[in-house]
């Protein structure tokens, strides 16, 4: 698993996110998990189209945050967020 960090301003409030990248994504499975302050608070898996949706929430996240945290997260992967899983695959 590779962990980066991301913040995420949204008025005066700035919000440190950890994302943790599953390299071994299955169908099913959550590929990104989020972490705030070392707390799980989110996770986010791709479509087939490369756009992340919420797998799970248990920090109740804002949906703003939630929006500009996928964007971040799909920013961070010029080629695609399902880059690793094709190459798995082939």
């Amino acid at each position: 698993m590779n962990n980066y960090p991301i913040i995420i301003t949204v008025g005066k409030e700035a919000h440190h996110f950890e994302v943790g990248e599953y390299a071994h994504h299955e169908d099913g499975k959550c590929k990104f998990r989020v972490y705030e302050n070392g707390t799980y608070v989110v996770s986010f898996t791709p479509d087939n189209q490369d756009f992340l949706h919420i797998c799970q929430n248990p920090g109740r996240v804002d949906e703003e945050i939630l929006h500009l945290l996928a964007d971040k997260i799909e920013a961070h992967y010029p080629h695609g967020v399902n880059d690793n899983i094709r190459k798995l695959k082939l």
